[in-house]
């Protein structure tokens, strides 16, 4: 037989069933958990009220073994004893339980006997008093009756003197203009006088009514007089109204009285700007006058409930008529604190005229028109700042003299403007940030993304306006400077041209980082744009476009300064007849204009740019290019007479120029004075050449030319910082005057020197007379 293992929540089924049965105070409750019990039980379950223990001992005894037999028994004492143990450990933990609800019962058994005493006492006492009140009650019941009839009789006679009286009291309120006082006694009588009126008080509701009569001319009077106060008029028409007078067919004119009130409390510019000087004075006159109209509006809600919508178009006109005034005043030059100080009249005006008239909702309608105000302020203080810019670069222009002429100065003067302006303004915008009004705090950071976007426009406007000045299109500017014209006015305009340059230059260096970081430390957090535009100030793009702005500058300074020297060559060579030129004697005179144009352009580059380090600078170890070229031309050519070698020793240099080494001739322009100089002077030289191709030359045409070049080559050494770039242009036209010759003979060393010496001696004697 197998053995037959009892499952191993059987016993926690039984203790559970056991504890219910021990605690379960309603038998009902042990019947239905007998009852549910029943309906997974059967014969052989020892928990089972249906247990039937020779079932259970005959089935144990056919379906087990001995030693099943005995782990049974084993198993079955030892659950009885653990039983037991647990019944016992029930008892002991309740009997604290047991002994405590014992003693409560006592305690309550003791309190409750006492209270049945005090509960005897406190009725008896109850009954006493109600004894004592019923003997008061009647006793006093006539007297108590009488007295009430007397007290009727003299109110009845106090309110028949007070008719009588009437009349009288009315005169007094006419002569001291007491009106209001007239208006509650005579409404006070009205209902005797309706009573009684035409019989016992007749002829003091005659006299009452005369006197009334009087009273309504009177506060009829008062409602159209100019001279009396809104808060008067009101007074006067609520008067009129409790009279019963029909005053809904004066709405119209009081209206239109109302709506001239107005005109008191306007703000002109000129009491703007005495506000800003005595602000006290103005700001209590000013209230006074508010509060004057904010009174009437709330009368007149009152005596016409229906003026509702008259009343908000009123007020919403007059904040509407505050803040034409105020742009017109922000379009001025005008400091953060003036604006603010407008600003604050109004909102608290707004603030006043909410109080009676909430459904004007004028708070939203002046945040709407704060944010234009602001925009617009924040749009005119940055266009007088492009201004002023504008001024300092025109200042260049002014018709002046030479020695005045300073464009150091007018870079000075911008770069602070630009500089210190621009910070200048963003500390105006930070106190309008930081104002703790409670119009300017809702607009924080719409006032923000007004700053950033305000700043990204003015520097784009600011780059128009200085491609509008390289343009030579100063419409705008010559109501106050005007175009200069000839070759001072050129002299300036190419000034000009070099100051926006470096001014650019600037501006990308070291004037948007320092704006930028100013910007990020007080106008950070801005997000009423809305991320899917993107920032509101973008440095990176200005900096790119005032770089991009400066290389043009500075190309066009470039570029004017060669053209007024190329047409000085160009000049040159198509005056003189070549062909027929006569043996050269000295340095061709063009040599000094030209020397004296790039003295004009050195003095200016060094006003306004810094200096550079030389580079390729020629030395004794590597030779140059020039040399290179230009000595075989020159020396072997001396011991040829005849044309026919000097054209073969030009087939050579030509063959020669294929093996040279290559010289990088223009090279990305820099913002320093060399770099300006050696790329004016090589496109000079550049020039040169294309005008010698244009020309033929006799023997002498070609040494004038070979003089006139040597003479630069030796004078442009100190000048330009690419020196091996020069001496290859200064070959090329050599090379070029030679292709162009009939007999390309130079001049003999001794005399191309000596010439050379007498031009030097002499630029250097008339240096050192000149003053």
């Amino acid at each position: 037989m197998g053995t037959d293992e009892v499952p191993l929540d059987d016993k926690a089924k039984r203790t559970r069933d056991l504890l219910s049965s021990f605690y379960s105070p309603d038998p009902s409750m042990s019947s239905n958990s007998a009852s549910s019990l029943s309906n997974y039980s059967n014969l052989d379950d020892i928990n089972a009220t249906t247990f039937d223990p020779d079932y259970y001992m005959n089935n144990l005894v056919h379906k087990s073994n001995l030693e099943g037999l005995l782990q049974r028994h084993v198993e079955m004492a030892a659950e009885i004893k653990n039983l037991d143990t647990d019944l016992q450990m029930l008892v002991y933990e309740n009997y604290n339980k047991f002994i405590s609800a014992t003693d409560t019962i006592k305690r309550m058994k003791s309190n409750i006997s006492g209270m049945e005493v005090n509960m005897e006492q406190l009725l008896e006492k109850i009954m006493s008093v109600q004894s004592r009140s019923d003997t008061v009650n009647t006793s006093l019941f006539e007297k108590r009756d009488h007295v009430e009839k007397l007290h009727r009789t003299c109110n009845l006679l106090r309110k028949v003197q007070f008719i009588y009286d009437l009349p009288d009291r009315l005169e007094k309120c006419i002569k001291s203009e007491a009106y209001a006082d007239a208006v509650r006694f005579y409404t006070g009588a009205m209902p005797i006088f309706k009573a009684y009126g035409d019989s016992s008080f007749h002829d003091c509701k005659l006299a009452s009514e005369e006197a009334i009569a009087i009273i309504v001319n009177k506060l009829q009077g008062k409602l159209f007089s100019d001279s009396e106060s809104m808060h008067a008029r009101a007074e006067a028409a609520v008067l009129l109204k409790q009279l019963d007078f029909p005053v809904e067919n004066l709405k119209a004119q009081l209206l239109e009285k109302l709506e001239q009130s107005l005109t008191d409390i306007q703000l002109n510019p000129e009491e703007i700007n005495n506000a800003s000087v005595d602000p006290s004075s103005f700001a209590s006159a000013h209230e006074a006058a508010v509060r004057e109209f904010v009174e009437a509006v709330h009368a007149f809600r009152v005596i016409f409930p229906d003026s509702e919508k008259q009343l908000i178009n009123l007020s919403q006109g007059l904040v509407t008529k505050y803040f034409i005034i105020t742009k017109e005043y922000v379009k001025r030059r005008i400091c953060a604190a003036d604006l603010l100080g407008i600003l604050r009249v109004i909102w608290d005006d707004v603030l006043l005229i909410d109080d009676v008239l909430k459904e004007a909702t004028l708070s939203d309608h002046t945040l709407e028109a704060s944010k234009v105000t602001v925009k617009l302020y924040v749009s005119s203080t940055l266009s007088y700042l492009l201004q002023d810019i504008s001024d300092s670069l025109l200042k260049v222009l002014k018709k002046e003299g030479v020695e005045d002429y300073s464009l150091d100065v007018a870079l000075d003067t911008s770069t602070k403007t630009v500089l210190q302006g621009s910070t200048s303004v963003l500390l105006e915008f930070r106190k309008i940030l930081d104002d703790n009004s409670g119009l300017l705090v809702r607009l924080r950071e719409i006032i923000i993304d007004m700053v950033q976007e305000g700043f990204q426009d003015f520097f784009r406007k600011l780059e128009d306006k200085f491609l509008l000045f390289s343009g030579r299109n100063f419409s705008s500017a010559n109501q106050d400077h005007g175009v200069i014209e000839g070759a001072q006015g050129d002299k300036a305009f190419a000034g000009l041209i070099l100051v926006l340059a470096q001014l650019s230059a600037f501006i990308e260096q070291t004037a948007i980082p320092k704006i930028t970081e100013e910007i990020a430390a007080s106008f950070s957090g801005g997000t009423a744009r809305g991320y899917e535009y993107g920032p509101a100030f973008v440095p990176g793009e200005i900096c790119r476009k005032f770089r991009s702005a400066g290389e043009k500058f500075l190309h066009l300074y470039i570029n004017m300064k060669t053209q007024r020297i190329s047409l000085l060559l160009k000049k040159r060579f198509n005056t003189p007849n070549w062909v027929k030129h006569k043996e050269p004697r000295e340095v061709h005179m063009f040599v000094d204009l030209f020397f004296q144009e790039l003295e004009v352009i050195s003095n200016e580059v060094k006003q306004i740019l810094p200096q550079g380090k030389r580079r390729h600078r020629r030395t004794d170890s590597n030779g140059s290019t020039a040399s290179s070229r230009s000595n075989p031309l020159r020396d072997e050519k001396l011991g040829r007479s005849n044309t026919q070698k000097a054209r073969s020793q030009l087939l050579e240099t030509h063959l020669a120029k294929l093996f040279k080494q290559k010289v990088e001739i223009f090279t990305k322009v820099e913002y320093t004075q060399e770099s300006v100089v050696t790329t004016i002077v090589k496109l000079c030289l550049k020039s040169l050449q294309e005008f010698v191709r244009l020309q033929t030359f006799n023997r002498s045409g070609f040494q004038q030319i070979q003089l006139d070049i040597q003479f630069l080559r030796a004078s442009l050494r100190e000048t330009v910082e690419d020196e091996a770039a020069m001496d290859f242009l200064l070959d090329e036209v050599i090379v070029a005057t030679a292709e162009r010759c009939l007999d390309p003979v130079p001049l003999e060393p001794p005399i191309l020197d000596k010439l050379i010496q007498a031009k030097l001696t002499k630029t250097k004697e008339h240096n050192t007379n000149s003053p």
